[in-house]
């Protein structure tokens, strides 16, 4: 049975994940940080784990958790949008902090931990990243907090790529989702993003490892 660990499965793209890899037969790990997401979860299927990716005590107590575990596949869901706010307006660092924590310390923390349960199995570590994180296909600066955030993410996962050459480490643009965060004008359905972007994990290779990619195969500029 392969193994899956979702960080950050709450709502949205990370509960999606759960859902669909539970049918398909996985075993599932999830997070969520309070007591109703941890028992959805295990009523969903779950092995549920209490997890808050902003908090580094949080994050310390996993490897325990997760002892002895070798992972096929691992999703780094786990992300806020912040403000809505562009270059005419500075970012609070309360805000930058909040943002930056989850975006991406949160995930640079978990990958000393995460990545080495899957070089055994030749696993997939996941990062979902976003368009507006692109450099080359910037298009004005709306969520400029966020794009920053997303940009940094893609260096963490391109860098650590070279320290872990028997997984995978992808950065992977989900498109624009009608989830909380996308809003219901978004052009995807949560369960249509999912499905398109395990189509495009399940032909991943070693070769792919350190690149950034759409939910629906392509490359993206970094």
């Amino acid at each position: 049975m392969p193994t899956a660990f979702i960080i950050g499965a709450s709502r949205g793209i990370g509960r999606e994940f759960v859902q669909q890899l539970l049918a398909d037969g996985w075993k599932v790990f999830a997070t969520a940080r309070d007591d109703a997401g941890i028992a959805a979860l295990r009523t969903a299927g779950a092995e549920a784990i209490k997890l808050d990716v902003a908090h580094t005590e949080s994050i310390a107590s996993l490897a325990w958790q997760l002892e002895d575990v070798k992972l096929d596949l691992a999703v780094y869901v786990a992300g806020v949008f912040g403000s809505r706010q562009g270059a005419d307006a500075a970012p609070t660092a309360d805000e930058f902090d909040r943002l930056m924590h989850t975006n991406v310390l949160g995930a640079m923390q978990l990958i000393p931990t995460v990545a080495p349960m899957m070089e055994a199995t030749g696993g997939k570590f996941i990062f979902m990243s976003s368009g507006m994180g692109s450099i080359g296909e910037a298009d004005g600066s709306y969520g400029w907090l966020y794009r920053v955030s997303k940009a940094a993410l893609d260096m963490a996962v391109k860098a650590a790529s070279f320290d872990y050459p028997n997984a995978s480490l992808v950065a992977m643009s989900p498109g624009w989702v009608q989830t909380d965060m996308g809003g219901p004008n978004a052009t995807i359905s949560v369960q249509k993003s999912v499905a398109d972007m395990r189509r495009v994990i399940d032909i991943l290779t070693l070769k792919d490892s350190g690149s950034f990619r759409s939910h629906n195969g392509g490359h993206v500029s970094w």
